[in-house]
């Protein structure tokens, strides 16, 4: 106890000895039982009262560069060397390596040595040189499979932070990209970077997002969406907030227009914000393909959202409470097909979106192969069985069927139109029509107050400019969209005119 009372004491009084041996002795305290924490003392051969150690993290180095950039020249060198003045000439004259910091903090040397890199200690200073010799081993850059396009790039971010950052300097070789890096985690120290194009983002959506990300106090930061809990508004919605992708050209495009996007260190996923409630029927492919065909795309996949949130319900009002809607001819079919089942239709319809959600689910959580084969066949097998037991009438199942694929255009918001299609089937089946449009009007108000970082996610038309209707519901000609959405950002003008000069 006494032992890390006192090694606590130490590091917050941020205390390195000149003497070596009590360096190593306080960091084989701070790594004790971590049999992956190399140490490698070495002497010069001109001068063997010289004196240093080289501390790694086994598996996060590169030993090419650690023997040749560091070991070789320290243990060679002829430079003039005096103790206690060797830090400045080692890191100027001796170490060849691209990044060298000086510190004298135990805590940064912790964090530094458990990210990769090497910490040399020299006998007779009272501090320590950071030495950059990351090596991870990281998965190679490939399309990501839940954004397949037919046409653009195909390739997609990985676990590396610096990869990923990378790839959209790429894109976009310009000055006015900024990259803030913060970390986040008691014990993880889990870096993000902050990403913008300074000249185009808007400074009260870069500023509340400093001002959240302050609020942030967690143990450790795996994945991006640790983060989006923390900083999105309205927590409880079930509607997204904030976007996320893993294609860069998606990132660029946000950046293009004023967004803001968070890289976090080990995962494939970046968020982008302000988050508009439209982005939702928006893919990148839009903006690869005719502007007409990308356009009636969009449209179908906004038409396949309002399908899979109101069909079942609406079916449900409609032979329950109103069948006169119905054409006699088509009644009669459908009396018939319901002539035996034991279930009530609101019954009948919840048993089956719950098992198409388990078939749903288990599709995904086994091997890809097996699964495909699996959703489709038990989809099939199981539906067709339930109609001839008579457990389920045939208009059910179809409805269903058009309900779970209409879903599917929308993938990112399967969330919401689960919650939203629950809510309006059991206020159809309590109050009938007039529970459909109460539950429809709940949730079209709620989508109105939905608000990403002070920006509304519906612009009202009263406030929407005819220049921002050509990327919403339709996907209007390059040379035709001069400026870019008035609520994301106040440089507006992104081209000169009909004849696409750049501003």
């Amino acid at each position: 106890m006494e032992e890390n009372f006192m090694l606590r004491k130490s590091l917050n009084a941020d205390v390195i000895f000149t003497s070596l041996e009590r360096n190593i002795a306080q960091l084989k305290s701070i790594f004790a039982d971590d049999a992956t924490i190399g140490i490698r003392w070495i002497a010069n051969c001109n001068d063997t009262t010289l004196k240093y150690c080289i501390i790694q993290n086994d598996g996060l180095v590169d030993s090419k560069i650690i023997n040749n950039n560091i070991i070789k020249p320290l243990i060679s060198s002829k430079v003039s060397l005096k103790r206690g003045e060797q830090i400045d000439v080692l890191m100027h004259q001796v170490i060849s390596i691209n990044q060298i910091k000086k510190t004298t903090q135990w805590k940064e040397i912790i964090e530094s040595v458990t990210y990769g890199d090497s910490i040399l200690f020299i006998d007779g200073e009272a501090g320590a040189l950071i030495l950059n010799s990351k090596s991870f081993s990281t998965r190679g850059i490939t399309e990501p499979s839940n954004e397949k396009v037919l046409l653009g790039p195909r390739e997609g971010f990985c676990e590396a932070l610096m990869t990923n950052l990378s790839m959209v300097k790429r894109k976009i070789r310009n000055n006015d990209l900024k990259m803030k890096f913060q970390s986040f985690g008691v014990r993880t120290h889990t870096q993000i970077c902050i990403c913008y194009l300074d000249n185009i983002v808007n400074k009260k959506v870069l500023e509340e997002l400093y001002r959240r990300l302050e609020t942030i106090n967690i143990d450790g930061v795996l994945d991006s969406h640790y983060i989006t809990e923390f900083i999105q508004d309205s927590k409880l919605s079930p509607f997204n907030t904030i976007g996320y992708t893993e294609r860069p050209d998606v990132v660029v495009g946000k950046l293009l227009e004023g967004r803001i996007a968070l890289f976090v260190d080990g995962s494939p996923v970046v968020l982008t914000l302000p988050y508009l409630f439209i982005e939702n029927f928006q893919s990148n492919e839009d903006y690869y393909l005719n502007y007409y065909y990308a356009s009636l795309s969009r449209i179908l996949r906004i038409f396949g959202f309002v399908l899979s949130v109101t069909l079942p319900a609406f079916y449900l009002v409609t032979v329950a409470f109103n069948q006169e809607v119905y054409p006699t001819t088509l009644l009669i079919n459908m009396v018939r097909e319901r002539t035996g089942a034991p279930l009530p239709a609101v019954l009948e319809l919840i048993a089956m979106l719950i098992l198409f959600e388990i078939l749903k689910e288990t599709g995904i959580r086994i091997p890809t192969g097996i699964g495909q084969a699996l959703s489709i066949v038990g989809a099939i097998v199981v539906g067709q069985a339930a109609v001839a037991a008579k457990l389920v009438a045939a208009p059910m199942l179809i409805v269903v069927a058009l309900t779970a694929i209409s879903g599917f255009l929308v993938p990112k918001m399967n969330a919401s139109i689960i919650y939203g299609r629950t809510l309006l089937i059991l206020l159809s089946s309590t109050f009938g029509l007039l529970g459909f449009f109460i539950g429809s009007s709940m949730i079209l108000t709620h989508l109105l107050n939905l608000h990403s970082f002070g920006i509304p996610q519906i612009i009202s038309m009263d406030n929407m400019k005819y220049q921002e209707v050509k990327d919403t519901f339709i996907r209007g000609p390059w040379w035709k969209m001069i400026k870019r959405p008035s609520s994301l950002t106040e440089n507006k003008k992104r081209l000169n005119g009909d004849k696409g000069e750049c501003n």
